[in-house]
């Protein structure tokens, strides 16, 4: 299928959201506060019957385009409240319909509050990886990330990587997912951070648009507090080789160097995502719930579409086009093809859809030029 010389890219990591509630009430959560409120008309748990379905689409899907090799991430809501027993049916399940030609790396992205021993031996039989989310310190964590009575959540996710880190558990540790708050003294957080010793930190920039920016993020403003909150932990991290791997600014460095990004958040990799909601609902990155009320929809379900018609959906082909499908501005950019306008939903202008810049341009564009700036006077030094 080429459309201007444009061939789609099959899909390669299936987001299945297994449990559709949460155990925390996280104040920032795009599934739960912001403006797609589709999650109250979604069933709690996708059904057994939708499981097979979704593994048998994968199987077609992959077959298809001779792919060998998918990621399956059980995402939420919160994955855990559907029990460790469902979830290990889930990923038998898919890989029962792949057959032994078609590899599945299976993960879950949790809050970790209810993750022990018996769910994370359930978890090593099957070599299912775990990440979790934390904010940084009790104090930067709590802000955000309690419960909706307003407890804390703290103990129980540091208990739970504590279980992570022993010597029985440690391969299935995938790493940690920090959304930066402009509140949280950057340093502390990334020293928090470590203190779990991840092998990879992702920083998560909170979700916005130029029609509802993020905290602290003013679109006319040049002003770049979240670059600002993240240079300070470059300049820790840079150069500490083993301490972790923080994988924005791992990618940033990628591209600056020549090479492609695993991220849609930089660059101009196409992407080859695709969200499972528990109904059956074949979606776009679930992101996009921060545009408006149906914004990450393709109108089709796994029940009666193959993902090979969501291939076609115009949100899809967009997040494939790279940088056909950037604005003017970013293409005039120094590091328009390093950043390639941001994550896709942070694009988004009533009027002009999401042909525009990032609403973080100026802190993409600053946090760029750094680590830009740290390459450059490293390799002048080293050719010396």
């Amino acid at each position: 299928m080429l459309r201007n010389g444009w061939r789609p890219h099959p899909f390669r990591q299936y987001l299945l959201k297994v449990h559709s509630r949460c155990n925390l009430a996280c104040d920032y959560c795009y599934v739960y506060t912001l403006a797609d409120q589709s999650w109250r008309s979604r069933p709690m748990v996708m059904t057994p019957e939708l499981v097979a379905i979704a593994a048998e689409r994968i199987a077609e899907h992959a077959a298809a385009h001779d792919v060998r090799s998918v990621k399956l991430i059980l995402h939420g809501g919160e994955p855990l409240l559907a029990g460790h027993t469902y979830l290990r049916e889930i990923v038998e399940t898919v890989r029962g319909k792949a057959g032994p030609d078609l590899h599945v790396d299976a993960a879950v992205q949790t809050n970790a509050v209810l993750l022990n021993e018996d769910t994370l031996r359930s978890f090593s039989d099957l070599d299912l990886t775990v990440g979790v989310s934390l904010d940084g310190s009790r104090r930067a964590n709590d802000r955000n990330r309690r419960f909706a009575n307003g407890r804390s959540s703290y103990d129980l996710v540091s208990d739970a990587l504590g279980l992570l880190l022993t010597p029985e558990f440690r391969h299935l540790y995938n790493g940690l997912l920090c959304t930066v708050d402009l509140a949280n003294d950057p340093i502390e957080t990334y020293e928090s951070l470590l203190q779990f010793r991840p092998p990879a930190i992702d920083f998560l920039i909170p979700h916005g648009t130029w029609e509802s920016p993020p905290p602290g993020r003013f679109p006319d403003s040049p002003k770049t507090p979240y670059a600002d909150w993240l240079t300070a932990i470059f300049d820790r991290w840079y150069g500490q080789s083993g301490e972790t791997v923080v994988r924005l600014f791992q990618e940033i460095m990628n591209v600056l160097m020549g090479g492609s990004s695993a991220s849609e958040a930089i660059g101009l990799t196409p992407s080859t995502v695709v969200v499972i909601e528990t109904d059956g609902t074949i979606e776009q990155t679930d992101s996009l719930k921060v545009v408006g009320q149906g914004a990450p929809g393709t109108g089709l379900n796994i029940v009666d579409h193959p993902f090979d018609a969501a291939l076609e959906h115009p949100g899809m082909v967009a997040r494939q086009l790279g940088w056909d499908a950037l604005d003017d501005t970013c293409k005039a950019c120094r590091f328009g093809r390093v950043c390639g306008a941001g994550l896709y939903p942070h694009r988004y202008r009533p009027g002009s859809g999401f042909r525009n810049p990032s609403v973080y341009c100026p802190d993409l564009y600053r946090l760029i030029e750094h680590i830009h700036s740290r390459l450059v006077s490293d390799l002048r030094r080293a050719t010396r």
